[in-house]
């Protein structure tokens, strides 16, 4: 199954359950990191999330995840134009989508070397789900509240 057919499947699953959270969401860069060891041992793969710091002209790590499955990796996303992941974190879906992507290979963590910019506990981090009734649709408010992004400083 193509990973487009797989969002559709999942967007369709998760719109027939009454009760599924799901979080969508924009960041500025979308990273696939393969990580080595200094014996060049092939060690893991991670998801990174970065947002533009307007303040310190400088990609800031959102979240990361770990890659445990294929399905997580990043997939070109024609509408809108850009790349999106998607997959299932503590049962809810996860949606982030970004305008830009990179592909590494490395033996130092682009994730933690960040940590020395913007400290972990300063991170936006990755939205938290609203839990919606199946019949309720959103109301303009809400829709404006959760298209809030906060600027990093």
């Amino acid at each position: 199954m193509s990973g487009m057919a797989l969002l559709l499947l999942f967007g369709v699953v998760a719109a027939a359950i009454p009760d599924t959270q799901s979080a969508d969401e924009q960041v500025d860069l979308i990273e696939l990191n393969h990580f080595f060891d200094e014996q060049g041992r092939h060690v893991f793969d991670q998801v990174i999330f970065y947002q533009w710091s307007r303040t310190h002209n400088r990609f800031h790590v959102k979240a990361w995840r770990l890659v445990k499955d294929p399905e997580q990796l990043p997939q070109k996303s024609w509408k809108p134009v850009g790349y999106r992941c998607v997959w299932h974190d503590d049962g809810i879906l996860r949606s982030v989508r970004s305008p830009a992507y990179r592909e590494t290979w490395s033996q130092v963590d682009p994730e933690r070397s960040n940590r020395q910019l913007l400290p972990q506990e300063q991170r936006i981090g990755l939205l938290k789900p609203v839990l919606r009734e199946p019949s309720k649709r959103p109301t303009a408010s809400e829709v404006a509240v959760s298209e809030e992004r906060p600027q990093l400083p």
